[in-house]
């Protein structure tokens, strides 16, 4: 965890650097629809804006009655409408060339933009702005929330995924740095990529103070003593959520899981009719994502968090530190997660939560259990997570770190 502790707690950046930053404009290039929706996105762009950048990010936007290029918190838009093209398809072979076409068009908008220095968020956009900064002799950042190519999903093809490393490994080199949001990530990407500077900038929340509510409670019209397990996060295939369906039969009396989060690819149907086969309609709840300057409020009326994600899945799960963990401490929610490597050091280092071992369902019920049978535990746990939210794990503390990281790269 020295790597976690150590590098937000530096000074802030000094006046000579932040008049430099006037005078600099960065263009984010984000090949997801749309980017003002996307957290850590914001984050990283509206720092930038506070901290004098003029910031430009290039985005597939999907509502076509929004203009071309807009201001957004301060950030400046420029939209690629999305179309047919973009759309999910059936047929694999269609893959590529759609990846070649946004590729194409947005470099080409990159390129008619004036930028100092080029940023690219997450590897399908990487050759677009690689070759946009190249063309135009600017310094590019390569920022991966995830490790890049890890996602079984990403590229169903071999020979694709073959040519994708390489190109990555051909062409990452160039950037003058490369940020991450987990130290276990920068691990593995300094053993993949020939690229010495590695930085970590956690997925981590605004700070803010939330009073206990009792949200959930009301939206589902729970009793007061009922407590609640709560998984929040994209409601998606490969997040495991089957498991606590399963998990239900063997809970306590009065215990509800719920799952909150945007449904993808027809996951929270295929749950519901889950639910009522097992006949635990009234154990299991599931929920629309709300708005995200709600979030804290609906999260701090559960009684713990989960994050029990399959280590097999892929390297990039194994070793995740993905923004819910933070959102749960920052709401002084107690964690029970799988063992994966960079949760479960966090959950031990600072007292906050429970590992298992296993996602059998018995075992995630037992660790649900386990946990909420001890109320001097969860006090303690619930205390020691408001704590650490509060005095690290929060983006105000990151922020600097982001600013630091730009300042050097113009010095």
């Amino acid at each position: 965890m020295k790597e976690l502790a150590t590098h937000a707690d530096r000074e802030p950046v000094g006046l000579e650097s932040a008049r430099t930053a006037v005078q600099t404009t960065i263009c984010m290039l984000f090949l997801e629809v749309p980017g003002r929706t996307e957290a850590r996105l914001m984050r990283d762009a509206v720092a930038l804006v506070q901290g004098g950048f003029n910031v430009t990010i290039v985005d597939v936007e999907n509502d076509r009655t929004r203009p071309q290029e807009e201001d957004i918190e301060g950030v400046h838009f420029y939209h690629l409408f999305s179309s047919a093209w973009y759309t999910p398809t059936r047929f694999k072979l269609w893959f590529p060339v759609k990846l070649a076409f946004i590729l194409a068009r947005s470099a080409i908008s990159l390129a008619r933009l004036p930028a100092d220095i080029y940023h690219v968020h997450v590897e399908k956009a990487f050759l677009a702005a690689y070759f946009a900064a190249r063309w135009r002799r600017k310094p590019l950042l390569f920022d991966s929330p995830d490790l890049p190519l890890s996602d079984p999903h990403l590229m169903n093809s071999r020979v694709l995924k073959g040519l994708a490393g390489y190109a990555l490994k051909s062409m990452v080199p160039h950037c003058v740095r490369i940020i991450t949001a987990s130290p276990f990530y920068a691990q593995e990407i300094r053993k993949t990529y020939p690229h010495p500077e590695v930085s970590v900038i956690l997925n981590v929340p605004p700070y803010q103070e939330v009073e206990k509510s009792d949200r959930l409670r009301q939206q589902l019209g729970l009793a007061a003593h009922v407590r609640i397990a709560l998984y929040q996060g994209n409601i998606q295939p490969d997040r495991e959520l089957e498991r606590l369906v399963y998990a239900a039969r063997h809970l306590e009396p009065d215990i509800v899981i719920v799952m909150m989060g945007r449904g993808l690819r027809g996951v929270p149907e295929q749950l519901q009719e889950l639910i009522a086969r097992e006949g635990v309609a009234d154990r299991v709840k599931i929920i629309p994502a709300v708005p995200y300057a709600e979030l804290l409020d609906w999260t701090t009326s559960a009684d713990i968090g989960l994050t029990l994600f399959s280590p097999e899945y892929s390297t990039s799960i194994r070793y995740t530190l993905p923004n819910k963990l933070f959102e749960y401490l920052m709401a002084g929610l107690p964690v029970l997660s799988m063992k994966l490597e960079a949760i479960a050091e966090v959950l031990q280092s600072y007292d906050v939560g429970h590992v298992i071992q296993s996602l059998e369902p018995s075992e995630i019920a037992a660790g649900i259990n386990s946990m909420l049978a001890e109320p001097e535990l969860l006090e303690r746990m619930k205390q020691n997570a408001l704590a650490i939210a509060r005095e690290k794990f929060n983006w105000e503390k990151e922020r600097l770190h982001l600013l630091r990281i730009y300042h050097e790269v113009l010095s």
